[in-house]
């Protein structure tokens, strides 16, 4: 490899050198995979096959499953290829294909995010105009834009990164093919590529925040203005879920992202990874099922509307 400034492949960092802790490693990565599937799966089911959830709220929910399903699909399964076969390599259109997925599925679920808040927000402080606002083709078109900008941004992302030159070791530090671990292995000059994540990364990431903060600001001001106390407590219950997955998204990434050097270590590294790429699509569909009562009626409906549909 160090006379190659493009490697054919790369090598994944294994969990463990014992072959038994590898087995436990890939059952439990395997448990978490399908528990995500199946949470997710569920999600998109009861929405589908209930009416009365056939509403922008609800069609952005099934939008994020797909997107947490994508984003667990992109490094989990490979993860648990290595442990069971010990072979952690990983070729360079793979590497490639995985950041590129990464970035996308990532990037789009902040993306949606920010989008369901503005749906909240209209939905409580804009009750009477909410239909004309959020009509359906806004809806698509927020979803359309939510890929394609994303699309772009990873393709950015990508390009940038794979213009760097692997001239020298080709093991990534990292469970996956992550960006800064590619950075810390090229033999080229990263400071460009560096300033450049933490840029769109500051800027992407202040506005969704920034933009999510005032409008539940707007939201919390106008649920204290409703007079009775079961209005109030509805109109929270809708935002408390949506809250609690930004809070957990954002947190899981920013530590990820922009946690400074000195917590940088491969033990750490490895925590940070699993927290955004890991947790989120596996708890995202426990907190609506847990917040939303429509949600569960919904999910406990399932296998009496699949009944219905076969018969």
């Amino acid at each position: 490899m160090a006379n190659q400034s493009t490697p054919t492949v790369f090598l994944l960092m294994t969990f463990s050198n014992d072959h038994d802790a590898q087995i436990l490693h890939s059952v439990m990565f395997l448990f978490i995979y399908l528990t995500a599937l199946v949470g997710n799966s569920l999600i998109f089911t009861a929405v589908a096959l209930d009416h009365h959830l056939h509403s922008p709220m609800y069609f952005f929910l099934i939008n994020l499953s797909l997107f947490d399903v994508c984003s667990i699909s992109t490094t989990v399964p490979k993860s648990i290829a290595i442990s069971l076969t010990s072979n952690n390599m990983i070729s360079f259109a793979g590497c490639v294909t995985q950041v590129f997925l990464v970035v996308t599925f990532v990037g789009g679920e902040l993306a949606l995010l920010t989008v369901m808040a503005y749906d909240r927000f209209v939905a409580i402080c804009h009750p009477l105009q909410y239909t004309l606002i959020m009509n359906w083709n806004v809806c698509m078109q927020m979803i359309a834009a939510s890929w394609i900008s994303n699309l772009i941004h990873a393709a950015m992302e990508t390009s940038f990164t794979f213009m760097l030159n692997f001239c020298g070791t080709n093991i990534i530090g990292q469970y996956f093919c992550d960006i800064p671990q590619l950075q810390n292995i090229s033999c080229s000059d990263t400071k460009v590529n560096q300033v450049l994540i933490l840029v769109l990364g500051l800027f992407i990431g202040s506005f969704c925040f920034a933009f999510i903060f005032a409008t539940y600001g707007y939201i919390f001001s106008a649920v204290l203005r409703i007079p009775s106390v079961r209005g109030r407590y509805k109109a929270f219950s809708t935002c408390t879920p949506h809250l609690t997955v930004f809070s957990l998204f954002i947190t899981t990434t920013a530590f990820s992202y922009m946690r400074p050097k000195a917590l940088s270590s491969p033990t750490v590294n490895l925590v940070a990874a699993v927290l955004y790429t890991v947790v989120p699509p596996v708890l995202n569909p426990i907190i609506y099922s847990l917040r939303n009562k429509d949600i569960q009626l919904a999910v406990w409906k399932i296998p009496r509307k699949l009944k219905h549909l076969i018969a």
